[in-house]
């Protein structure tokens, strides 16, 4: 398949307009994540805070919200329930990332690094990712099929997938 070539003409329209959104899957994915505090509630999981209280405690969410998010997440099959029992105490469940749920470490370390460009604090970022091996930072890089690594991000260009149908509006 061709490569889409860049729009840069005022008179010709977007090379986009020709397919069809409905069933993209960055808005299906989107439609998971939805809201801040879903994504607050996979960041928490993510930094090692899985049971309910302490999620809610160090989170901030509000307790309905945050019940009505871990279920959500447990449902979509990024988050698993796990039971324990806290000496003297009724059975409780933390969460666990699943392999779908821990697929989202390139997207969470995307959305740090932007955040760190963008709407960190001047003395820095409050959390880092970093290579549990060796210490250093890790970082979200494109890198094509054919292994090329793309630091000029206007090397990326969106094109028709296999999945693609044409827009009919």
């Amino acid at each position: 398949m061709a490569t889409a070539a860049p729009h840069d003409t005022a008179d010709a329209p977007p090379p986009a307009l020709a397919y069809s959104t409905d069933n993209c899957q960055v808005g299906r994915a989107l439609a998971v994540f939805g809201d801040r505090q879903t994504m607050v509630v996979i960041r928490e999981v993510f930094n090692g805070v899985r049971r309910f209280d302490d999620m809610q405690r160090h989170s901030g969410v509000n307790r309905q919200v945050l019940s009505n998010r871990l279920a959500h997440l447990v449902d979509e099959g990024i988050l698993r329930r796990e039971p324990y029992r806290p000496e003297g105490s009724r059975v409780r469940h933390e969460y666990r990332l699943t392999q779908k749920g821990l697929d989202l470490y390139p997207v969470l370390t995307a959305l740090s690094e932007w955040g760190t460009r963008y709407t960190a604090d001047p003395e820095g970022p409050a959390v880092e990712m970093s290579h549990r091996g060796c210490g250093e930072p890790v970082h979200a890089v494109l890198v094509c099929d054919a292994g090329h690594r793309l630091d000029d991000l206007r090397e990326v260009a969106p094109r028709p997938g296999s999945g693609s149908k044409p827009f009919a509006g």
